[in-house]
């Protein structure tokens, strides 16, 4: 053997042994590293779909992906809190709350009469029901195509009121008159 062969078997002892098991776990750790990697590029992919160009302009990296979410949500969340308060002042502004009536209002309620008038989720129902089922009323309303959002029961004058608020997608396909006229007869 030559010195040069004499070298590398000396450099190759050198080594440490790594066994088929340290070996094995090596692979199974690159693997799960790979995987979570590849599926924080698709997270981060999937985020970046979701939010506007504004918040994306251009190629960015992932820190800055989620900075503008961060912003995104953050701007999302203010205009909630503006258009509730919008939403507020108009309640404020119309007299009214969601779902009452003003004391004059109930005072005109005889046992015959049904006050229906528009507001601001469709229309506002409102009623003294005697001896018909308040069930019966809710059959005749979805009847008519309404979907019946609240309703608030108060005793005035020794009567109950009821004060329902159905939605309405188009109110030019609801014949309120008609509608007035069969709830009136229930009773």
């Amino acid at each position: 053997m030559n010195t040069f062969d004499q070298e590398k078997k000396r450099r190759r002892s050198k080594k440490p042994r790594v066994s088929s098991e340290e070996n094995m776990e090596k692979i199974v750790h690159k693997d799960v590293e790979k995987q979570r990697r590849q599926e924080m590029a698709s997270l981060y992919t999937s985020l970046r779909s979701l939010l506007p160009l504004e918040f994306i302009q251009g190629k960015r990296s992932t820190a800055d992906q989620v900075n503008g979410a961060v912003n995104y949500i953050e701007y999302l969340q203010r205009n909630i809190k503006d258009i509730s308060s919008k939403r507020d002042d108009l309640v404020l502004l119309s007299g009214r709350s969601f779902g009452s009536s003003n004391e004059q209002d109930w005072n005109q309620i005889s046992n015959h009469t049904v006050i229906i008038r528009p507001c601001l989720v469709g229309i506002e129902i409102v009623f003294s029901v005697l001896q018909t089922p308040f069930s019966s009323v809710l059959k005749v309303l979805r009847e008519h195509g309404l979907c019946v959002l609240g309703c608030i029961s108060s005793s005035v004058n020794d009567r109950l009121i009821h004060t329902l608020q159905a939605e309405v997608n188009d109110l030019a396909l609801i014949d309120l008159a008609d509608l007035k006229d069969t709830l009136t007869l229930m009773k």
